[in-house]
């Protein structure tokens, strides 16, 4: 199933629904590459490694940059020249859209 993810726009969440079920995370789950589900299937991640501290740091701002314009933002862990990813939408305490858009969103990212 084709989501398009890299056209969507994250939507507000405020919490009142339920995050994606098994099904349905397992059909977004082939849509970004490199990524990989928690094992309570509630979070998603995925790591990257740099040449050096700086290059990481680019990234970190390429995420950013996202994650402001889609008004979602990524748990960023930053260990020198590796960065990992974590998403999950907080306000209900699992997986939505909006953590595909973005995951999908920074695999576009090119490699710097």
């Amino acid at each position: 199933m084709d989501h398009d993810l890299l056209k969507k726009k994250c939507e507000v969440c405020e919490g009142g629904v339920p995050p994606l079920n098994a099904y349905e995370t397992e059909n977004y789950m082939v849509e970004i590459p490199g990524w990989e589900l928690s094992s309570d299937g509630k979070k998603i991640s995925r790591s990257f490694i740099f040449r050096d501290f700086v290059k990481a740091l680019d990234f970190v701002d390429a995420v950013a940059d996202i994650a402001e314009m889609e008004g979602h933002h990524p748990d960023i862990h930053i260990f020198y020249n590796k960065v990992t990813l974590e998403l999950y939408t907080h306000s209900i305490g699992g997986l939505s859209e909006n953590d595909f858009i973005i995951a999908a969103k920074v695999n576009q990212i090119p490699n710097l």
